[in-house]
């Protein structure tokens, strides 16, 4: 059977099935764009929960000053709710949003047959259960798409509009119109466990959980590191309690059974949380404990970290040292000197020192030009650095903080000639983002001595570091180097001497993912990253922050991770090598994912 042409259809009467936080979000979108809708729940009761959830949603609304209370009497005057399939007869689109059971959703729509007209669209709200799967309890398979609303559905602006093999041409052009007419931005992908935005989020989700299992890093610290270093919304164990771990690991478990992608396999203890029902907010305890089911205030709980925790400085820091003249070192002398300390800084010629001074002044000049510096603090500021070509005036600095080139061979060759000149109880400390810290320790005296320091860039502005420990660093010194952090205004999160630490081997898999996506022509660089940001609120798409980052920097990050971890799912993407071997490194060079040469 064949649909009725896209220009000859009207879609005026929309048909809700499922009136829970999703579907009751969904109904409110299509009323608030002035379309009538019939909500359909079984039993009094669940109707009366989602009249319930309609009201409190648009009462919030009001309250916030969105719509005014005539309008929200509107709104709801354009939905009727109802508890009989039969009632859904004159409807010309249905969606269901019920919970993700394929064996429930197939009844739904083997009856929706025996009740709509043959002309009506039909669309599944499910986030990762197959679409084709669901279409063929339907005589008229191709007029099923999948329609992805996100949560909460009035605020969120993405929508992935999930074809089929056998979804019409006609249906899919008029369900795409639809949710542009709504307000929303449609995405065309095709039918694949997760979609775009789920397959990319919920791996990284999966990662963050084996990363707490493994005992790599603190609850904490896993999600402070990826709110402050890479600025997301939430940190991920933060973001699975808020979506449920039951409902995470169903969709993991989906995804896997898929495309037996083994970064896809639920973690162990992600299944061990579900069984014992520690399922996030709604039950009150998930990876955090809250003081309540359904409440989003965090309680302390036997895993919160005490105020007796809080790092003390163990070792008098009075003068620090910085190697190295780029961007980096320029922003960590900055950060030391704008808190107090004297900084004397070591670069291979006069010119590049004199680069380091007149950087930190322009930054600085930008701050008082944003009214968040005084002259006079300037001033200070630049009276405590100094500059210097000689390694050897390193001597009496308390730290040394190397910021040179990501070259294991340098780096090694700079730890050697700091230990020599360094007076016995310096901390060396490295900037690395990927390299192996223990490889610079082993050639020094004093591998105890030697911690990982990992800034974020532009240093000044990012509010995060990385406190990396090898197998040799004492704990005198790891506590000491949190402690400094804290003082010249960082968050410290501490982890291992591990590839990527925590916020590149969390990042880093996850856009070498996106860049598996595109090669296999499932959806455009635009869409991936419109369906990243609008659907998963993150600050950039992957391939805006890849091109930004450097092609080469992520293939090299990427290539450090897969070395050490032998992971496949972390092999390279061959896009992304091409890419680098072509030269298209990104904005530096006006070409990388995108085309900069002509904006």
């Amino acid at each position: 059977m064949t649909s009725t042409p896209a220009e000859q259809r009207e879609i005026g009467i929309i048909g809700v099935i499922g009136l829970g936080t999703m579907g009751a979000g969904i109904a409110e979108v299509f009323a608030r764009s002035g379309f009538t809708v019939i909500g359909l729940e079984v039993g009094e009761e669940a109707i009366a929960r989602g009249r319930q959830h309609l009201e409190h949603s648009t009462g919030r609304a009001v309250r916030r000053g969105k719509i005014t209370e005539a309008e929200q009497a509107e709104i709801l005057g354009r939905i009727t709710l109802t508890g009989s399939m039969g009632d859904l007869a004159d409807a010309d689109f249905v969606i269901e949003a019920v919970i993700e059971s394929l064996a429930i959703k197939k009844d739904i729509f083997r009856r929706l047959d025996e009740v709509v007209r043959p002309d009506a669209i039909l669309a599944t709200n499910t986030s990762s259960l197959s679409v084709t799967e669901i279409c063929t309890a339907n005589h008229s398979p191709g007029r099923v798409v999948g329609v992805h609303f996100f949560n909460p559905a009035p605020v969120q602006d993405f929508v992935e509009v999930v074809r089929t093999v056998v979804t019409e041409p006609d249906v899919l052009a008029v369900v795409t119109d639809l949710v542009g007419r709504l307000g929303k931005n449609p995405v065309v992908c095709g039918d694949k466990a997760g979609f775009i935005a789920n397959t990319l989020l919920f791996g990284y989700l999966n990662h963050a959980v084996s990363f707490l299992e493994s005992h790599y890093a603190s609850r904490e610290d896993i999600d402070a590191a990826m709110r402050l270093g890479c600025g997301y919304p939430m940190g991920p164990l933060a973001l699975l309690d808020l979506i449920g771990l039951d409902t995470a690991y169903e969709i993991l478990d989906t995804m896997y059974k898929q495309g037996r992608d083994r970064l896809h396999a639920p973690a162990p203890l992600l299944k061990q949380m579900v069984t014992a029902g520690m399922l996030g907010r709604k039950t009150g305890r998930g990876f955090y404990t809250y003081d309540g089911p359904d409440s989003s205030t965090v309680v302390p709980d036997d895993r919160t970290p005490s105020p007796d925790s809080t790092p003390r400085p163990r070792r008098s820091i009075s003068r620090v040292g910085v190697v190295g003249t780029g961007t980096m070192a320029a922003g960590i002398v900055e950060v030391f000197a704008s808190a107090g300390y004297d900084v004397l800084y070591v670069g291979r010629s006069a010119e590049r020192v004199g680069g380091v001074r007149a950087g930190v002044e322009r930054s600085l000049d930008r701050a008082i030009g944003r009214g968040r510096l005084e002259e006079a603090t300037k001033h200070e500021v630049l009276g405590r650095l100094s500059g210097t070509t000689s390694l050897e005036d390193l001597g009496d600095v308390d730290l040394v903080v190397e910021a040179i080139a990501e070259d294991l061979s340098v780096k090694a060759t700079l730890f050697e000639n700091l230990d020599d000149v360094c007076k016995p109880g310096t901390i060396l400390a490295t900037t690395t983002s990927s390299l192996p810290i223990i490889a610079l320790a082993k050639v020094t005296t004093r591998p105890q001595d030697v911690v990982g320091l990992h800034f974020f860039n532009p240093a000044p502005v990012m509010g995060l570091v990385e406190v990396v420990s090898t197998v040799s660093t004492s704990e005198e010194v790891a506590e000491t180097a949190r402690a400094l952090c804290a003082d010249i205004g960082k968050v410290a999160v501490s982890c291992g001497d591990r590839a990527g630490f925590i916020v590149n081997a969390l990042l880093f898999p996850y856009l070498n993912d996106a860049v598996k996506m595109l090669e296999a022509h499932y959806a455009t660089a635009d869409d991936i990253d419109t369906a990243m940001k609008q659907g998963c609120a993150l600050p950039m798409g992957p391939f805006e922050l890849l091109d930004v980052v450097g092609n080469d920097v992520s293939l090299a990050i990427q290539r450090e991770l897969y070395l050490e971890f032998r992971e496949p799912g972390f092999a390279p993407a061959p896009l992304l090598e091409h890419l680098v071997t072509a030269g298209y490194l990104g904005r530096k060079t006006q070409r990388g994912f995108r085309d900069y040469s002509a904006r």
